[in-house]
């Protein structure tokens, strides 16, 4: 049996994992790689036939996961997604949101030219997500799934994300059984929504994440009272507004639950709450379909309360139109709207109208990447351009790590300690920065586990 990991290798984005055995081969996620160069540059060609890939797995829908499984099928692969149900869903709707991204990219940067001159094609469009879509299986958590006379897989829940599970093989090879497990994303205990990560079985080889490796979140405070504290500094104290950035897939609904439990114990009094995001619409009925993968706090909530992401004073803005009407409501009010990271969608004109205005606060709740226009205001650039205009930034900028989807060093630590240091015969880490790993690798080899950090492309035989 031979691993490969031909994508996080050393870096976030890109999951891709090959794992090779007697002419069987299974490709875990299939992400989007955004750290070097274009999009196109990095991720149009696979560094192996995709025509030889006989199953793919895939353990959430986060687009640095599944975002290329549209390149995989145009360049060959007609075989299963193996996935849960709710990632499927979740799926489909990020994969078409990816094709628009990708043509308004391209009219965004060939805009004036003359005709006749092409520009960077798309790596797929919707047919391609459409003919994706039609690929996909869904099993259940913790349902033995045979996927032929020697591999079986299952299911495990991770947290993180709706749907998001861990992946665990056991393989009988040449009448030896090994059992393999790819983490995926792990969530965090006690996250809004989402249920808390399953404890993994025993394992012979496990692929962890390492994205918070070295790190850990914040524990000065609960995220009710940092809520609370911000909303009424902003919203009740001073008649401002408080903008949200999030992202409309898994933030933006634990958010919303989040403040529909604030408010329903009286914390603080009514303030309009605006979701302004198609996606995160789109989003929030599929978390509606899929309830029964909800958290059983969101369940006893919804039997004793009533529906989470729906409340008295909360609207969801439908057009365009009504986004930009918004900008002319006078009352203290509280805007919700993507990307989390201000590179695009209608958070981009809430940042425009009230970046120069003293009574308005920007609350980060999630990672903004270095060069990003959320990175600079956070890094307190005192100056931003947006729409060919320099504007000041006179709005409070603050953030936190509450929201944050992925567990922090403690958290991986533990999924790590579920296995017997003496029979794990190897820990390799994915799927983090340079530095998080070095720390996870650290301390994990200080407790005994035998740690790979793999280089993307070298081959491993387990």
């Amino acid at each position: 049996m031979r691993l490969t990991i031909w994508g996080a290798a050393q870096q976030v984005t890109g999951s891709m994992h090959l794992l090779q055995l007697n002419n069987y081969n299974i490709l875990i996620d299939c992400g989007l790689d955004y750290e070097k160069g274009s999009y196109q540059e990095q991720n149009l060609f696979f560094p192996f036939n995709p025509t030889e890939i006989d199953l793919v797995i895939l353990t959430h829908a986060h687009i640095d996961h599944s975002g290329n499984l549209p390149t995989l099928i145009r360049m060959g692969y007609d075989g299963q997604i193996l996935c849960t149900g709710p990632t499927a869903d979740l799926t489909e709707i990020l994969l078409f949101d990816s094709v628009n991204i990708f043509l308004g990219k391209q009219n965004k940067k060939h805009r004036g030219r003359k005709r006749g001159h092409s520009g960077p094609q798309p790596l797929y469009l919707q047919k391609h997500v459409m003919e994706t879509m039609d690929r996909f299986v869904t099993i259940g958590f913790h349902k033995l799934f045979k996927i032929n006379g020697t591999i079986e897989l299952t299911f495990v829940p991770a947290g993180h994300l709706l749907g998001a599970a861990s992946v665990i093989l056991n393989i009988n090879e040449d009448g030896v059984s090994k059992k393999i497990a790819f983490t995926g994303d792990i969530g965090r205990k006690n996250y809004p929504v989402l249920v808390d990560p399953d404890p993994l079985p025993a394992v012979d080889y496990l692929i962890c994440e390492s994205t918070y490796g070295g790190r850990l979140h914040s524990n000065d405070t609960s995220l009710d009272d940092k809520l609370v504290e911000v909303i009424n500094e902003t919203c009740i104290k001073n008649p401002g507004r408080l903008i949200i950035p999030a992202f409309s897939i898994g933030r933006t609904q634990s958010l919303i639950f989040k403040l529909n439990q604030i408010f329903n114990k009286g914390l603080l009094p009514p303030v309009e709450i605006f979701v302004d995001s198609p996606l995160a619409n789109y989003a929030t009925e599929i978390y509606r379909k899929h309830h029964q993968y909800v958290s059983e706090e969101a369940k006893s909530f919804y039997l004793d309360k009533g529906d989470e992401f729906e409340f008295e004073h909360l609207t969801y803005l439908r057009t365009q139109k009504e986004s930009l009407a918004v900008s002319n409501y006078l009352d203290p009010c509280i805007i919700i709207s993507s990307a989390g990271m201000l590179e695009g969608g209608r958070i981009q004109d809430h940042i425009y109208y009230n970046i120069q205005n003293y009574y308005c606060t920007i609350l980060f709740i999630g990672y903004c990447a270095k060069g990003t226009l959320g990175d600079r205001l956070l890094r307190g650039d005192p100056i931003i351009r947006l729409r060919n205009r320099d504007l000041m930034v006179y709005a409070k900028i603050t953030k936190t790590d509450l929201l944050s989807g992925h567990g922090d060093h403690n958290d991986l630590m533990n999924i790590v300690r579920q296995q017997d240091v003496a029979k794990l015969k190897k820990v390799f880490l994915v799927h983090g920065e340079a530095s998080s790993l070095t720390a996870f690798k650290t301390a994990l080899q200080e407790e005994g586990y035998a740690v790979e950090i793999p280089e993307r492309g070298i081959s491993y035989e387990l």
